[in-house]
């Protein structure tokens, strides 16, 4: 009989590329769907908060700067980092949210198949959501989009992991950053996710994960001045309402929950939610070759 004792995991946050502890050392159970304790999970606090805020804010100008061709790459690496860890992933996913080893595949499949499809929709978005506008007068305007800018997002309760990819791969892939507070009772897969993320060539501040409370952690983002938009994915009704009322006194954009089948094919709506339009304007015929925009 060997005598070895196990090496357990110590899960972090994912703030600014790094994995700190939560400041307030805090940390709290995770348990499975039958009550059977799993692992430790950070309790993040309002400062976490903040500090992720920063870190977001930070990478913005970098990430919203690359070539969407490049950001294309980085999304696809994400998805191959993530085939080499499917096992851990499809226990992490089974454990958390009470599945079959089946189920639970065809949900961590579904995720890195998610990471692809993003992937090839970064150089494509702005085809769609812009254009030449018909103008009657003389002179023409062209529309094009740009990111919003830091996105804080609660994650789904209920898919701890291909509901996470679903509300995170679209807005990091037009440009965004994002501020990610995972589900409350399934958090491991969305910290593990963090450590892919880590090797995966996504820069620092891109994306950070926070753990713990969401009724806790969400009002001080709802009503960060430096957040820009908010999508309400994890949140009841109730906090949802409050939310929206903090968001209101400094202009975000928040995208409100609803009910959505995760495992169903993704569209663009979650891309373009994030995104906002500029247009430029250019007169034609002997009022010159300048131009302006707003």
């Amino acid at each position: 009989m060997s005598d070895r004792l196990s090496v357990f995991k110590t899960y972090k946050l994912f703030v600014g590329g790094k994995f700190p502890r939560s400041e307030s050392g805090r940390v709290y159970e995770v348990t499975d769907s039958k009550g059977n304790w799993l692992a430790n999970a950070p309790l993040s606090s309002r400062k976490d908060a903040r500090d992720a805020v920063v870190a977001a804010r930070k990478a913005v100008g970098g990430w919203s700067g690359a070539t969407a061709y490049n950001r294309g790459q980085v999304l696809y690496r994400v998805a191959e980092m993530l085939e080499g860890r499917r096992d851990q992933f499809v226990a992490e996913v089974a454990e958390a949210e009470g599945l079959t080893k089946a189920k639970a595949v065809a949900q961590v499949d579904a995720a890195i198949d998610r990471w692809v499809w993003y992937a090839g929709w970064t150089d494509k978005i702005g085809q769609i959501t812009g254009g030449t506008n018909p103008v009657a007068g003389p002179f023409f305007n062209v529309s094009s989009t740009e990111p919003t800018g830091v996105v804080a997002v609660l994650a789904p309760q209920e898919s701890s992991f291909l509901g996470l990819v679903s509300v995170i791969a679209p807005a990091i892939a037009t440009g965004n950053t994002v501020v990610v507070v995972a589900s409350e009772k399934a958090p491991l897969p969305a910290l593990s996710l963090g450590e892919v993320l880590a090797t995966s060539d996504v820069p620092g501040g891109v994306v950070n994960v926070l753990s713990g409370r969401t009724a806790e952690i969400a009002p001080s983002l709802a009503a960060h001045q430096d957040v820009n938009a908010i999508d309400l994915a994890g949140a009841d009704a109730g906090l949802a309402k409050e939310l929206e009322i903090a968001a209101a006194d400094n202009l975000k954009r928040v995208l409100r929950p609803q009910a959505v089948d995760w495992a169903a094919a993704p569209g663009t709506d979650r891309m373009t939610a994030f995104l906002e339009t500029r247009t430029v304007w250019h007169p034609t015929g002997s009022l010159g070759a300048g131009g302006s925009s707003y």
